[in-house]
């Protein structure tokens, strides 16, 4: 294995906070997924469309690294493929940068680069996933292109300021960032340092939410396992109980580490049920679990024969069930230049509210006590 594959800049969010998980995930199996194959084929669309100026709804019906372009897909990549194009500059597509001087042997591809004549370098991710927002700011993936495409061209164009954006057409999602130059620099040499520290044979395991998302060894982290008994441990602190104390026993600190700790805990806790799960499928044995027939519902094995026999004694409205449509199929059906037929019709209510760390950027809202059960 390179040391790009292990030092990739999708990756960097893991190395460059836990060090330690570039052995940890060595001789892990890197398993494909649907949804990474239906991304891979989304950015050959946006590639195809860019470089030959071409809308995306003309290759609805053609296949791209094995998908068959329908209309959803077209939109999507459509949107994205307006964004880059509202640009004026150089651009490039699907570029191939280099930041080895900060990253042994790093290099990775941006999706779209620009170089803008008043000094500005774009650097925009396209992202067609929808199971989780990413924001621009301090995005290290973006950064790390960011670098290497400075890098590559900063010794032909005179760039000052980067603008990082990412672009998530399925979850309506555009963020922007802008970073100087000479700060990406400084950054950089900090990202040289932990590069370093990665390719040390006892590299440090850092449990943390941005580190334990997408690693491969999470099942077996012991770092990960340490955080969770100590979160777990300190609820238990001044309580002299054997079980799980009630909430209302428990110190606002200790309230506090179970908030903290709840999305690394819950995400260790999945991945080693997945990682037995693997073990049984595979037809390895695991002590004290099997793999047994999931709860199922019954359905029509034969829905047409089913519909005539029953049509023969009640009419349509009593076997069949009606709804309209929601605003986002209203919108896919009238299409983008006739969407302000049906905009007066259309409200986003508030959504439901929901705890959050300070450090979210949402406003704090004022609530009664009935408000999260009235939403």
């Amino acid at each position: 294995m390179t040391a790009h594959a292990k030092l990739s800049a999708s990756g960097s969010a893991r190395w460059l906070n836990c060090p330690g998980s570039v052995n940890a995930e060595k001789g892990v199996r890197d398993k494909s997924s649907f949804f990474a194959q239906e991304g891979t084929a989304a950015h050959a669309l946006a590639e195809h469309c860019l470089v030959n100026s071409v809308d995306a709804a003309s290759q609805i019906g053609q296949t791209f690294e094995g998908f068959k372009v329908g209309i959803e897909m077209s939109d999507h990549v459509q949107t994205y493929v307006d964004y880059v194009l509202q640009f004026t500059g150089e651009h490039m597509y699907e570029v191939r940068v280099d930041f080895s001087p900060w990253v042994p042997e790093g290099f990775g591809t941006c999706d779209a680069m620009i170089i803008q004549d008043d000094g500005t370098l774009r650097v925009i991710d396209l992202k067609y996933g929808q199971g989780l927002r990413v924001d621009a700011e301090d995005n290290t993936q973006a950064m790390l292109y960011a670098l290497g495409a400075y890098e590559d061209f900063g010794h032909i164009y005179d760039i000052d300021t980067i603008e990082v954006t990412i672009h998530q057409p399925r979850l309506d999602h555009v963020s922007e960032w802008t970073i100087t130059v000479n700060d990406l620099l400084t950054w950089g040499e900090e990202v040289k340092r932990k590069a370093a520290e990665c390719l040390e044979p006892n590299a440090p395991r850092n449990a943390s939410d941005k580190a334990c998302q997408w690693c491969k060894a999470k099942p077996t982290c012991p770092a990960l396992k340490t955080l969770t008994e100590t979160a777990i441990i300190t609820m238990f602190d001044d309580v002299g109980a054997a079980t799980m104390p009630p909430t209302d026993k428990l110190t606002d600190e200790q309230l506090k580490q179970a908030l903290q700790h709840k999305k690394l805990i819950t995400g260790w806790l999945d991945s080693v049920e997945a990682h037995i799960v693997e073990r049984l499928t595979e037809g390895r044995d695991f002590d004290g679990f099997k793999i047994v027939e999931g709860r199922s519902l019954r359905k029509w094995s034969d829905e047409t024969s089913a519909i005539a026999t029953l049509s023969e004694q009640y009419d349509d409205e009593a076997l069949f069930k009606k709804s309209f449509i929601s605003v986002s199929q209203a919108e896919k059906l009238v299409g983008k230049k006739n969407a302000l037929t049906i905009a007066d019709f259309i409200v986003k209510p508030p959504g439901k509210p929901t705890l959050a760390p300070e450090s979210d950027k949402r406003p704090a809202i004022n609530l009664q006590e009935n408000d999260f059960d009235a939403c």
